[in-house]
């Protein structure tokens, strides 16, 4: 490239691109604007509906595969070793090569990846496509956002990222209701099928849009890849190591520890490599702010709450005997939850004032958990349509306002837009596999003390368990004619009646917990706000900033990690306290 093709262009305020490597905002026609916004949903839902295709379908591809049940959890967990640390690449990529040659490349590179999938006949094969779809598809995610806020005015651009944030949330349940139709096509081949087709439909509507250029520079470094060879490989082994403690058990297996011991010295490694650098990829010190700190904790919580629906009800309805096609009803309800709880965000969302919908989406989705947590043998998808409906409404409300938070302070320094890109990727994926990982430990655990409290009160002494016995036993009479063989199915029987039950015990104990990590994390919101407003010192008077010597300067024409600050003002950061 010439340098021609890296000088700063004169952009119209309303214009200017918000952030490094992103679109500029020209005026678009009312029926440009809605074209805009359906194909960014479009492709925002093909980003997130390949994963959870195989998340919601593991037992079919198990069987396919004809691998054992911890085996298949290395394909879900393969997409996000890759998923999760490739945006340290992707921004820079978008400010250097640009915004058109980073949507075509990496939609094709999709519709390739997902064409593959077609041709995985062993698990060696499906793990490997699956660890390069983690790749290309987390450039969906961002290219599905610039889309959707091209179809906004500049005023409601914060109420189009609550949107956007929305939408990615309809890829699960749109992946139960429709995983048994595509199932009947051709099997677990017609998963991909159907994908491969939503890839290329995607990909022909953002050849026909195209979206409107940025500016670029060169931004990569060498020292970057040094940074990604340490960080990809560590956040790789600790995904492993999170995902396969629970289902292989901590103890059992000393690869498990080795993997966590080897990703912790990797990450901090290319922690010192960043912080000991004159343009760091990452900015550990605004990672390790607290005000950051306080949101990353807040987003990772969020995420091990929503896993409620993942780990704790549907691990509780596939442990009373229901399949997916049973399912379908309540994730339709779960569906229009969803949809419900982007237009209220988009309703009562407003700047200034985000720290509101944040305690109230909390303080919801913790009487879902609540409701769950009284949970029988009986419940059925039918008991949890409002709990699940709360809890999905819920989670769209949180996370937009949180992530609008955020962002705000990414705009008043673009030059953290990669630390924010990772911090987001990290506090997604990373936080969805903690909560998977924390909720399973805590539900195993709870388990073993529930069976041992039954195993107790099980006396063949007691009249009761003795009648029980019999009951069952009596069952198998047209089977077994020895009376010592019935009475011996009875107990086995009832020992596994027992093993139910005491799991059921424990997913109550799971929903009761996940409760009260939203109320608690609704209360710190709401305490810490309470503190700022009456009791924290009013922050010192801003120091005027000189005007730029140039108008026409922009924050964008920075290269990403340089530690100059922008000649343009900044603009102020929404006060939300977490």
């Amino acid at each position: 490239m010439s340098d021609a093709d890296y000088a700063p262009r004169q952009w119209h305020p309303d214009e200017r691109p918000t952030l490094p490597g992103g679109p500029s905002f020209p005026k678009h026609s009312m029926p440009r604007r809605i074209a805009y916004f359906l194909i960014g949903t479009l492709v925002t839902i093909t980003g997130g509906l390949g994963n959870a295709l195989v998340t919601v379908n593991l037992v079919n591809l198990q069987g396919t595969l004809g691998v054992f049940a911890a085996e298949v959890n290395w394909l879900p967990t393969a997409y996000v070793m890759t998923n999760v640390s490739m945006n340290l690449l992707l921004v820079k990529f978008r400010q250097q090569f640009g915004l058109r040659a980073f949507t075509e490349f990496f939609l094709v590179l999709y519709a390739l990846i997902t064409f593959a999938h077609l041709f995985v006949n062993d698990l060696g094969s499906a793990i490997a496509v699956r660890a390069a779809h983690g790749m290309a598809g987390a450039a969906l995610s961002t290219l599905g956002l610039y889309y959707s806020l091209q179809a906004f005015k500049k005023e409601w651009r914060p109420r189009g990222i609550v949107i956007s944030t929305g939408i990615a949330q309809l890829a699960q349940p749109i992946a139960y209701i429709f995983s048994r139709s595509l199932l009947q096509i051709a099997e677990w081949r017609g998963l991909y099928l159907f994908e491969l087709g939503l890839t290329l439909v995607t990909l022909a509507a953002v050849l026909w849009l195209k979206l409107p250029p940025g500016d670029r520079f060169r931004a990569f470094r060498p020292a970057d890849f040094l940074t990604f060879s340490l960080f990809a490989p560590g956040m790789a082994l600790l995904c492993a190591a999170l995902t396969f403690g629970r289902v292989l058990w901590w103890t059992e297996n000393a690869w498990v520890g080795i993997a966590l011991a080897v990703s912790i010295v990797l990450l901090l490694a290319a922690i010192c490599v960043e912080h000991n650098r004159d343009n760091p990829l990452l900015n550990i010190r605004w990672l390790t702010n607290g005000m950051i700190l306080r949101l990353s904790i807040a987003l990772m919580l969020v995420r091990v709450v929503l896993s409620e629906q993942s780990v704790g009800a549907v691990g509780f309805l596939r442990l009373v005997g229901l399949n997916n096609d049973e399912m379908q009803t309540l994730f339709i309800v779960i569906l229009l939850a969803t949809i419900l709880g982007i237009v209220v965000s988009v309703l009562v969302t407003r700047p200034p004032h985000l720290m509101a919908p944040q305690v109230v989406a909390l303080l919801i989705m913790a009487l879902g958990a609540w409701i769950d947590s009284n949970a029988t043998n009986a419940t059925r998808p039918a008991q949890m349509y409002v709990s699940q409906g709360l809890l999905a409404f819920g989670g769209v409300m949180f996370l937009g306002p949180l992530l609008l938070t955020l962002l705000g302070s990414v705009i008043a320094n673009p030059a953290n837009l990669i630390s924010f890109s990772v911090l987001f990727g990290l506090t997604q994926n990373l936080g969805g596999l903690i909560g998977s990982s924390l909720l399973g430990t805590f539900q195993v655990m709870r388990e073993k003390y529930h069976s041992s409290v039954l195993a107790e009160q099980l006396s063949s002494l007691d009249p009761l368990v003795a009648a029980r016995i019999q009951q069952y036993g009596a069952a198998y009479a047209r089977q077994l004619a020895d009376p010592a063989a019935r009475t011996r199915q009875g107990i086995s029987v009832l020992t596994q009646t027992a093993a139910r039950e005491a799991n059921i015990l424990a997913y109550n104990d799971v929903f009761l917990l996940i409760s009260i990590i939203a109320t608690l994390l609704a209360a710190w919101i709401f305490g810490r706000s309470l503190w700022l407003k009456y009791v924290a010192p009013p922050p010192p008077a801003p120091v005027p900033v000189p005007a730029p010597p140039d108008p026409t300067d922009s924050p964008i024409a920075v290269p990403s990690g340089d530690r100059r600050t922008a000649p343009r003002p900044p603009q102020p950061t929404p006060a939300v306290p977490t």
